[in-house]
């Protein structure tokens, strides 16, 4: 895919678009005058945005939907037959998702048919030259559009310390496929988490035509779902998704080189993200730049009477547990009288655990018979509860 870009008028030249300060509407408009969008006169377009999780605009997790409006707003007076579509993490459902986050309602206003891409069964793709991840299910509709546009949140990721244009692209993955990438074995004589590996191999096959990241609100922290909101006021464009996605590591305050599924993706030639070799207006665009506090190293810091022992989880089941605590530390030893610490374990590399530890999500179920056990993947907060005390809701008292 992304073989006949049709945004690319110069092979040559790599352009990257920033804009700032005029809010997400403007903002999208504006970066995207850098492209030449009478090139998708007649074409199918399918905007992607991160609608991957429940949660409202502005709470940085899904994208803003006033960027979503912007971009409907641009390609439909280009010409082109829009739609946008998403397929979120396991447990949540696409069309429910895109409601919450508010680009259903906007959607609609302008006839742009909303996708659930999960509906339809997957399409087997072959990866070429890959290195750990053979295959992918991919949403059938993806296969159904001339141009597909990446539009994500600026957000720091616990295990991929990004997430922006070219990890948006797992969103395309089918259901529970996606868990597929966090499961993969260690790669011999690699130090390479085998995430960052099966992404820059997704990449390789699966890229978008074009790049329209949000930073109107980011998460910086313990991305993708359980950090802090991080306004910015800024929106980046590039036809390079790995050129948008440098652009917008520097402007988080960390750098693409940094980042091991760009950088590998990079080193493929599956894109840019030397910024020497690429052209960004405005010239002043750095001092937009503003930190992002990067996740922490360990879930356990905050809970210092809450073991977590955490072997190879996936972000699903760590950001499951985090909300869980933030919620409830502070309350759940009050209906566990016998108890003054709990252990609990996540991810599926664990070869023994101590005696009561509470084993979360399908990849600890070696351990089901001899530990208490909550399924899912990942499981539910209600049912982490449940487990532990017996209750689904705690007494707001």
């Amino acid at each position: 895919m992304n073989t006949d870009n049709p945004f690319f008028n110069n092979q040559n030249e790599v352009r990257v678009a920033v804009a700032h300060g005029q809010g997400p509407y403007q903002n999208t408009l504006t970066a995207l005058q850098s492209v030449f969008l009478g090139s998708v006169r007649d074409k199918r377009v399918l905007l992607k945005p991160n609608a991957g999780r429940m949660a409202r605009p502005g709470e940085g997790v899904t994208t803003h939907p006033e960027v979503v409006t912007a971009a409907i707003d641009a390609f439909q007076q280009a010409g082109a037959d829009v739609a946008v579509g998403d397929s979120p993490i396991t447990g949540v459902k696409a069309l429910e998702a895109l409601e919450a986050t508010g680009i259903t309602a906007v959607a609609q206003k302008r006839n742009c048919p909303i996708l659930d891409m999960d509906r339809r069964r997957f399409v087997e793709m072959d990866i070429p030259d890959c290195r750990v991840l053979n295959k992918l299910k991919l949403c059938a509709d993806v296969l159904e559009f001339d141009v597909i546009v990446s539009i994500p949140v600026m957000k720091m990721h616990m295990h991929t310390d990004v997430t922006l244009s070219v990890k948006n692209m797992k969103g395309c993955l089918w259901r529970r496929s996606k868990v597929q990438l966090h499961m993969l074995p260690p790669i011999e004589g690699s130090d390479e988490k085998p995430l960052n590996v099966a992404i820059a191999d997704m990449a390789s096959v699966l890229r978008p035509h074009l790049a329209i990241i949000d930073g109107t609100v980011g998460m910086e922290g313990l991305g993708p779902a359980a950090g802090q909101p991080k306004a910015l006021d800024c929106v980046v464009v590039s036809a390079d998704a790995f050129a948008a996605d440098a652009v917008a590591c520097r402007l988080m305050g960390t750098r693409a080189e940094d980042v091991p599924h760009l950088r590998m993706g990079a080193e493929r030639q599956l894109g840019v993200i030397d910024l020497d070799r690429v052209k960004i207006t405005p010239e002043h665009w750095r001092d937009w730049a503003s930190d992002f506090v990067r996740p922490p190293q360990n879930l356990s810091i905050e809970f210092p009477n809450v073991t977590v022992r955490d072997n190879n989880s996936c972000s699903a089941c760590q950001s499951t547990l985090l909300l869980f605590l933030k919620e409830y530390a502070d309350k759940i030893f009050d209906y566990l009288p016998e108890q003054n610490r709990l252990d609990i374990a996540i991810g599926k590399g664990h070869t023994e655990l101590p005696e009561k530890t509470l084993c979360l999500g399908n990849c600890t179920a070696r351990f089901k018979d001899s530990n208490p056990y909550v399924p899912g993947c990942p499981p539910v907060a209600s049912e982490i509860l449940k487990k532990l005390t017996g209750r689904t809701t705690l007494d707001k008292e």
